[in-house]
C-alpha cells in the first residue's frame, strides 16, 4: 500500500468528496523528503549480553547518535538526546544503563516520563528486552506511579532495580518518604527524562525542583547520578535539561535515522449554511462561523479509517476527543458499518486497564482509527500509523511535530493534515504554513523561581534534609525562605533551615499547575465518578448548568459545592454546548521591567487579576447563541505577572482612532493578541488572560494585559514582553488578512470572554496594532 506519494494520494481520495462549487480547504501541501541512515560501530564497552539483545530485537548495527549520546553517558556527563520521533533515543539511554546493570548487580536507575502510557510502554519494552537473560535476572523493572497498588509498590520498592514512574510519583511517593528507599538511591547510577521538552509552563519548574530535589537525596546518600534526557522536539536541548537539573548538560542533536516521505496537509474548514443552504450561519454579534476543526477531524478519521489507513487523530479537550470518536463512528455507521468497531476514544481519565487495551489493540492494528488528547503524543510505540489529523494547532511547534511523527514510524510514507480551529493563530498558521514547519522548534519557559513555585518545594527539600546556606543560594531561595521563617513554616539554626514541628508539604503540591483542591465530578443517580478537576478550574469548567462529557456520556451539572470539592451531575443529552462567562480587574502591583516609545509604553509588571464567574451562554451545536444564564459565584484572586502597554488617547485620535471606538479597538487587539502570543510563547490561549480598558486607574492612559493564569507567573507573559515586536506584528497580520467584516473567531472574538465579546471593533483594532508596530522601537 506504501510508495513515495502515499500522502499526497490518499489526501487526493479524501478532497474528491468535496463539491466543486466549494472553495476547497486545503490552503498548503509540503512533501519532506526521506532521509538515508548513517551507522556507527557498538562500543567496546557494551556487555555482550546487551549488545547480543539489541541485535535480536533486530538492532543489528546503531545509529550514530545513539552512540554518541551513549558514550557522553557512559562517560559520567549529563546528556540530552534531541533526535526525531521514532530515532532510537531508547537505545542511547539502555545502553549505558543495562551495561552497567550487568557490571554491578547493586545499581539502580530511575526513568521519567510526563505520561503513564509513555512510561507503560518503555517499561514493557525494557522488559521484552531483558527476558531470559542472566545478566539481568535482578533486575525487575517495576511501574510505580498512580496505578500500581500498594501492594505492588512496596514489592517495587524492595526488589526493583530500575523504576518507571512519572515526575507527580517521584515528588509525592518516593521523595516524600527517601528513608524509605534509601538503598534504592544510595546506588542510584541513572536517571532518565523521557521527552524533556514535555516540561514547561507551571508544571516545568514543578518538576525542575523535583528533580533536584532527587539528585540533592541522591547525592545525601552517597551516589552521583548521571542524568539522560531525551526529547524530538526542544529548542536548546542541553539548556532545557540544565534549567531542569541545575547542572551542566552536553547535547547531541545530529539526527542519523532513517524517515520515510512524510505530507504535511494545512486544512481550513469552509463556513457552516444556514438554514436556507445559502448564507452562512452566523455566531456571536453576526460573525460568520466555520465548520469546527473537531467535526472536519471526525469527516477526515472516517475518510482515511474507510481507505485502510491507521490513523491518530489529535484534538484539544477530552470532551472533543469524545464527539470526534462519536462523530466518526456515526459516519462510518452509513458508510462502512463494518468499521464502526475500529474506532475509539483514548485520553487521561479512562482506567490504566482501559488504556492499556487500547494502546495494544491500536499496535496490533486491531484499531484502525483513535481519537486522543495528547495522552497519545509522547513516545509510545505504535508503529505503522499511516496518517495523523491534528483538529486544532497544538500550541506549540513542537507538540505539532511530536504528533506528526506518531505516522510513518517505521520509514515507510506518511500524512499529516493539521486542521485549523476557528481561532486567530490557527488561521494564521494555516495562511502562513511557514511559520509552522519552517520555525524551529520553542525554547521551553520554564521559572522555578517563580515563589509560588518554590517555596512550597523549599518546605518539601526542608523536611527531606535541611537545606545549607549553599543550598539557599543555588536555588535563588533567600528571600523566599526568609518569608518561610517569619511565616514560622521553617527554622533557622547553625547549620541551615529546618522545618517546623509537623510540617508534611508534599502532598500540598499540585506539580501540574492545578490551583487549589480537587474537586470530584459525580454522577448524582449513580453516586459514579466521572472524575476530578482542580477547584480553580471549576468554576470555568463543571458550574451549574455545564454539559460535561465522559466516555462518550454527556451530563449536565446541577451543583458545584466548592467547598466540599464536589460537582453533581446528571446523565442528559442536550442539543447545545456551554461557555463560561466572567468579570475581571486587573490591579498593577509593581513594575518589573518597561520601555518607552514616545506615547507608548510597555511593561512586564506584576499584578493581582480579581475575577468572578457571572454566567455562561447555551450555544446550538452549529454555534448560534441561544440564550445567556446568570450565575453566582465567589471571587478569585490572583497573583501573577503580566505584559502591558498603554497609549497617549492623542496619538490614538491621531492614527484615526475616535474616544468612541477605544473600548472596541483595545477589545479587538487584546482578544487577537492573546490567540496570537502561541507564536512566541510556548502556551496556548487558556494559558493566558487578558483586560483592555479605554481608562485604567493607577495609568489614566488605555491599557491593555495579557497575564499569566497561573499563580506567580508562569514565564508566558515575560516572553511576550521581550518579543513584543514580533507579537504584535504577526497578531497585526492575523487580524487584517481575515475573509470576515467585522472580526470573527478567527481574528478577535474570543472562547473565553468575560463580556460576551462585546464591544469588538475590527477595523480600528487593525489600526491600533499598526500605530503599535510603529511606534515600537521609534
Amino acid at each position: 500500500m506504501q510508495h513515495a506519494t502515499y500522502g499526497s494520494e490518499l489526501l487526493g481520495r479524501t478532497l474528491a468528496g468535496t463539491p466543486s462549487d466549494e472553495t476547497s480547504p486545503l490552503t498548503h501541501m509540503a512533501v519532506i523528503p526521506t532521509r538515508t541512515a548513517q551507522f556507527d560501530e557498538w562500543p567496546e564497552w557494551v556487555h555482550p549480553q546487551v549488545r547480543e539483545a539489541f541485535v535480536e530485537r533486530g538492532v543489528r548495527t546503531p545509529w550514530r547518535h545513539q552512540i554518541a549520546a551513549a558514550n557522553h553517558a557512559r562517560e559520567g556527563r549529563h546528556v540530552c538526546v534531541c533526535t526525531g520521533t521514532a530515532s532510537g533515543k531508547s537505545l542511547a539511554y539502555q545502553l549505558p544503563i543495562l551495561t552497567t546493570f550487568a557490571e554491578d548487580p547493586n545499581a539502580t536507575a530511575l526513568y521519567l516520563s510526563p505520561t503513564k502510557a509513555l512510561g507503560s510502554d518503555q517499561l514493557r519494552a525494557t522488559a521484552q528486552l531483558i527476558t531470559g537473560r542472566s545478566a539481568f535476572a535482578h533486575l525487575q523493572p517495576c511501574a510505580y506511579d498512580g496505578d500500581t497498588d500498594s501492594e505492588l509498590r512496596q514489592w517495587a520498592r524492595q526488589h526493583s532495580r530500575w523504576i518507571f514512574t512519572n515526575p507527580d510519583m517521584l515528588h509525592v511517593g518516593i521523595c516524600s518518604s527517601h528513608p524509605k528507599w534509601r538503598q534504592f538511591f544510595s546506588k542510584l547510577k541513572y536517571i532518565v527524562v523521557d521527552e524533556c521538552h514535555h516540561y514547561r509552563g507551571v508544571f516545568g519548574s514543578h518538576t525542575a525542583l523535583v528533580l533536584q530535589r532527587t539528585l540533592r537525596i541522591a547525592r545525601r546518600y552517597g551516589a552521583d547520578p548521571v542524568v539522560i534526557g531525551a526529547s524530538a522536539t526542544v529548542s536548546n536541548p542541553a539548556q532545557a535539561l540544565s534549567r531542569l537539573i541545575g547542572e551542566d548538560v552536553v547535547a547531541v542533536t545530529d539526527d542519523t535515522s532513517p524517515h520515510g516521505e512524510r505530507t504535511v496537509a494545512m486544512w481550513e474548514p469552509g463556513f457552516l449554511e444556514g438554514s436556507g443552504g445559502e448564507d452562512p450561519t452566523t455566531g456571536e454579534n453576526g460573525a460568520p462561523v466555520r465548520r469546527a476543526a473537531g467535526a472536519e477531524a471526525a469527516r477526515l478519521l472516517a475518510d482515511f479509517v474507510i481507505e485502510g489507513a491507521r490513523t491518530l487523530c489529535f484534538v484539544r479537550s477530552r470532551r472533543g476527543v469524545e464527539v470526534t470518536a462519536v462523530k466518526a463512528k456515526q459516519l462510518l455507521a452509513e458508510s462502512a458499518p463494518e468499521l464502526v468497531d475500529r474506532v475509539a476514544a483514548y485520553r487521561a481519565g479512562y482506567l490504566a486497564d482501559d488504556r492499556r487495551k487500547l494502546e495494544r489493540a491500536l499496535s496490533d492494528g486491531e484499531l484502525l482509527g483513535v481519537a486522543t488528547t495528547n495522552a497519545l503524543e509522547l513516545g509510545v510505540d505504535i508503529s505503522g500509523l499511516d496518517a495523523v489529523v491534528v483538529a486544532g494547532y497544538p500550541g506549540t511547534v513542537a507538540s505539532f511535530w511530536q504528533q506528526a511523527g506518531r505516522a510513518g514510524r517505521r520509514g515507510e510514507g506518511s500524512l499529516v493534515v493539521m486542521i485549523a480551529r476557528d481561532d486567530p493563530l490557527d488561521t494564521y498558521l494555516v495562511h502562513h504554513p511557514e511559520a509552522l514547519l519552517e520555525r524551529p522548534v520553542e525554547a521551553t519557559v520554564t521559572d522555578p523561581t517563580n515563589p509560588y513555585v518554590l517555596g512550597p518545594h523549599l518546605l518539601c527539600a526542608a523536611t527531606e534534609f535541611p537545606i545549607t546556606p549553599d543550598e539557599a543560594e543555588a536555588w535563588h531561595a533567600v528571600g523566599v525562605i526568609d518569608e518561610l521563617v517569619v511565616d514560622g513554616q521553617l527554622k533557622r539554626r547553625k547549620a541551615g533551615w529546618y522545618p517546623a514541628p509537623g510540617l508534611d508539604p508534599h502532598g500540598d503540591i499540585d506539580i501540574r499547575g492545578g490551583i487549589g483542591g480537587q474537586v470530584l465530578i459525580v454522577d448524582a443517580t449513580t453516586s459514579r465518578l466521572l472524575g476530578t478537576v482542580d477547584s480553580s478550574r471549576a468554576k470555568t469548567s463543571v458550574f451549574p448548568g455545564a454539559v460535561y462529557l465522559h466516555q462518550g456520556e454527556s451530563f449536565v451539572v446541577d451543583e458545584l459545592d466548592l467547598d466540599d470539592g464536589l460537582a453533581l451531575a446528571h446523565p442528559e443529552e442536550p442539543d447545545w454546548t456551554t461557555s463560561p462567562r466572567e468579570v475581571s480587574d486587573v490591579v498593577i502591583d509593581r513594575v518589573v521591567e518597561q520601555r518607552s516609545f514616545g506615547p507608548l509604553t510597555v511593561a512586564f509588571v506584576e499584578v493581582t487579576v480579581t475575577s468572578q464567574v457571572v454566567g455562561f451562554l447555551r450555544k446550538a451545536l452549529s454555534g448560534e447563541i441561544l440564550d445567556q444564564v446568570a450565575l453566582d459565584l465567589p471571587e478569585e484572586s490572583l497573583p501573577t505577572r503580566a505584559v502591558m502597554y498603554t497609549l497617549e488617547p492623542d496619538t490614538m485620535v491621531d492614527a484615526g482612532i475616535t474616544p468612541d471606538k477605544f473600548p472596541g479597538a483595545l477589545h479587538a487587539a487584546e482578544h487577537a493578541a492573546i490567540g496570537m502570543l502561541g507564536l512566541v510563547a510556548t502556551c496556548d490561549r487558556w494559558d493566558i488572560g487578558g483586560l483592555s480598558t479605554d481608562v485604567h486607574p493607577q495609568t489614566a492612559l488605555p491599557t491593555v494585559f495579557v497575564y499569566d493564569g497561573f499563580p506567580g507567573g508562569a514565564g508566558f507573559a515575560e516572553r511576550g514582553y521581550h518579543a513584543f515586536a514580533d507579537w504584535i506584528s504577526a497578531t497585526d497580520v492575523a487580524v487584517s488578512s481575515c475573509a470576515c467584516d467585522f472580526g470573527c473567531p478567527s481574528c478577535v472574538q474570543s472562547p473565553k470572554c468575560g463580556n460576551g465579546n462585546e464591544p469588538l471593533d475590527k477595523e480600528h483594532a487593525i489600526k491600533l496594532l499598526r500605530l503599535l508596530g510603529r511606534l515600537y522601537g521609534s
